[in-house]
């Protein structure tokens, strides 16, 4: 395992084809002026800003490059994931391969216990982070039996999660 960067993160990221990425928490701090412009009804600005990654989902699109995200939420979905899944739309339709994973269903399936990437399925990435939802470290591990875990984690995860398209949270949710 090293630790690596942001930098080397994105560096890694970009240069990389063949993109999977298990989500396993419920909010993330990293995008608290998001939550904010959601809470005040600020759609304009949260339009932009998924707009931003609809750009890059395109862009990796166009590159003949691949992205699979599965994220795992708690139901009734929290207040983040409600506007995630009210703005993520755009980068599905440009190409983001989104499923969506109730919390419920994975109680028997081994899942790392941070948020992670697979990348050409010869490394995986792990942010961590700390009790109050910053990143404090990225990991980075190329050890076949850690990549393995990540690959067969995401791949169960992915084979019962519903497709961003079909995805109906509980009445519960509410979604402006």
């Amino acid at each position: 395992m090293e630790s690596i960067s942001v930098q080397r993160r994105g560096e890694l990221v970009n240069q990389t084809h063949d993109l999977l990425k298990l989500e396993l928490r419920d909010s993330y701090k990293v995008d608290d002026d998001d939550l904010a412009a959601w809470r005040a009804g600020d759609y304009q600005t949260l339009e932009a800003s998924y707009g931003g990654w609809r750009d890059v989902v395109a862009g990796r699109l166009a590159e003949g490059k691949t992205l699979r995200r599965v994220r795992v939420v708690s139901e009734p979905l929290s207040e983040y994931q409600q506007m995630s899944l009210r703005f993520s739309g755009s980068a599905v339709a440009a190409g983001e391969d989104l499923r969506w994973l109730p919390r419920r269903l994975v109680s028997t399936i081994a899942l790392p216990g941070n948020d992670c990437f697979v990348l050409e399925g010869r490394m995986a990435m792990f942010n961590v982070l700390d009790g109050d939802n910053d990143r404090s470290e990225i990991q980075l591990y190329t050890e076949p039996e850690a990549v393995k875990f990540c690959l067969e984690a995401f791949e169960t995860a992915w084979s019962i999660a519903v497709p961003h398209h079909e995805y109906r949270p509980p009445e519960t949710t509410r979604l402006p």
